[in-house]
């Protein structure tokens, strides 16, 4: 699956982390292309790389999700 970080952070702070068939996948101008992963969790590894609060969507990837 591929997957994307959401560049705007969420009001607690969280980058969310989604597939690219989410129905909630922000805008082009507005992801960061993670790469295509079998699984949530070194999806969510590499967006930390980025931003270190990432996050699982809690819709597409609710095993990563935190809450």
């Amino acid at each position: 699956m591929i997957y994307y970080v959401n560049k705007n952070a969420q009001s607690n702070g969280d980058h969310e982390v989604h597939v690219s068939t989410c129905a909630h996948l922000p805008e082009p101008a507005n992801r960061l292309y993670l790469g295509d992963f079998a699984v949530c969790q070194p999806a969510v590894e590499k967006a930390k790389q980025y931003y270190p609060r990432s996050n699982g969507c809690a819709y597409c990837s609710p095993a990563c999700n935190t809450g």
